[in-house]
């Protein structure tokens, strides 16, 4: 498959809460960027900081599996860019229903960096800050 068609095939599966093919898409030295002044925002390297610091957080807040839809995937090799929609129930009660624009860079078939851009402000109200 071609880098599109990877990110494609994460995004069907995460439509349904399989958040598994994306985490075995992570190159082990993937580097995550989160945009904006949040508690959240930052660079995380390496996937076990990634798994840990950033999607392990997240799940400790979550009620339910989180599920993302891709509205929109653009391809240039080596970059995928992903306009998407989350969903998600925090354990609080609240609606986690975030917009996301993902700029992904492959490298040898596994994502070698990303960069979130998000709406900070619902990360502020929905979410308890991280440590």
């Amino acid at each position: 498959m071609d880098n599109k068609q990877l990110i494609q095939h994460v995004y069907d599966e995460m439509a349904t809460g399989n958040s598994r093919p994306f985490v075995e898409l992570l190159a082990d030295d993937v580097t995550w960027h989160v945009m904006g002044q949040t508690k959240w925002s930052g660079t995380y390297r390496g996937k076990t900081s990634v798994l840990n610091d950033v999607l392990g957080q997240l799940r400790t807040r979550l009620a339910d599996r989180y599920r993302a839809v891709a509205q929109r995937i653009i391809a240039e090799d080596p970059y995928v860019v992903v306009q998407a929609r989350g969903q998600a129930t925090t354990k609080a009660g609240a609606p986690y229903n975030n917009e996301y624009c993902f700029v992904y860079r492959m490298e040898n078939g596994a994502i070698a960096e990303v960069t979130e851009y998000m709406d900070t402000e619902l990360v502020t109200s929905a979410l308890t800050p991280v440590a």
